[in-house]
């Protein structure tokens, strides 16, 4: 089991369990066309928002199959909640995890998604000692995708016309890393 209470440093991050306060920071960009487009939600309104909110302040353990860990990625200097990176336990058994991420577009493009991400990545494979972490995008999201190849996951999988979605069949992109592959590129720095 891995429990989180408490904040996470990176270099120009803080990683912490959501709080109610939140809401506003997270309605800044889960109300966003242009985030919500490849999500399987439309923009939030207010209502919305503090309904997701509250239920990330939940997410802050890994004990059990589907159990999410959903942490408010802070910009130090401005206190502001510039997106949210979570894991998700797939399999204990099997030691499977899930990577996913959503960042506000004003802050997109400076490295923070990819700094969150390995450091959650640290969580998963050295604190929760998992075997493979997979990340799934939608296939017309090419900043996920590129997310994931920086982070050093291999491409496995295209999956054609998994869901009708917004209007569009939509495919899917599946990415993993196993712990190996983990320790060998900590290795190399």
């Amino acid at each position: 089991m891995l429990r989180i209470d408490f904040p996470i440093a990176t270099a120009r991050l803080i990683l912490r369990p959501f709080r109610p306060e939140d809401a506003k920071d997270v309605g800044d960009y889960q109300s966003r066309s242009d985030v919500a487009r490849f999500m399987r939600w439309e923009p939030r309104g207010p209502e919305d928002v503090q309904v997701a909110v509250e239920q990330m302040v939940r997410e802050t353990e890994l004990a059990s199959d589907g159990d999410c860990l959903a942490l408010a990625v802070v910009e130090p200097g401005t206190g502001t909640v510039v997106g949210q990176i979570e894991l998700v336990l797939l399999s204990a058994e099997h030691r499977q995890g899930e990577l996913g991420c959503v960042f506000h577009p004003a802050h997109q493009g400076k490295g923070f998604a990819t700094e969150a991400a390995f450091a959650v990545l640290r969580l998963g494979f050295d604190a929760l000692g998992l075997h493979r972490v997979i990340g799934r995008c939608h296939a017309d999201n090419a900043g996920s995708a590129g997310l994931l190849e920086r982070l050093g996951m291999r491409r496995e999988a295209r999956f054609v016309g998994t869901e009708f979605f917004k209007g569009a069949w939509r495919d899917d992109l599946v990415y993993a890393m196993l712990r190996r592959e983990w320790l060998a590129s900590a290795a190399r720095g």
